[in-house]
């Protein structure tokens, strides 16, 4: 199966595949046919989506230990308030895997994780980790 290219009477750009009716996919001249400070835009904008997407992940992360620490101190809270333990747990966990099934991180081995963090002493340990010392981590 080859790719046929093909000059249509509309737009002298060339095309692959089948020509449909209205719809132009051009396609892209040589890189020896681009001006000479194209392989600089190329890279500029190559760093810029790599920064970005380095970014992203790194907020959705910090966005998901906090969400791991609220959802500790809020078990941990009502755990200390009203005395309930393990079992009320597991039901807690199938019920948020109900809730969000899309979704992972909810098993009662996490949810016991989970209400160790607010613990007295581990914000120390959570602010001194290396992300922190990471390139492009000031979000």
């Amino acid at each position: 199966m080859s790719k046929s290219r093909k000059s249509t009477a509309v737009d002298s750009r060339k095309t692959l595949r089948r020509a449909k009716p209205d719809v132009m996919m051009p396609v892209p001249d040589t890189l020896a046919a681009m001006p000479e400070g194209y392989p600089i835009l190329l890279s500029g904008i190559k760093e810029i989506i790599t920064r970005e997407r380095i970014k992203a992940v790194m907020s959705a992360n910090i966005a998901m230990v906090l969400m791991y620490w609220d959802i500790g101190q809020f078990i941990l809270r009502r755990q200390q308030q009203e005395g309930w333990g393990a079992r009320v747990i597991d039901r807690l966990s199938h019920d948020l895997k109900t809730a969000f099934p899309d979704m992972t991180g909810f098993s009662p081995r996490n949810l016991k994780y989970m209400r160790k963090l607010p613990k007295p002493g581990r914000i120390g340990q959570l602010c001194n980790a290396p992300l922190h010392n990471c390139p492009g981590a000031a979000i």
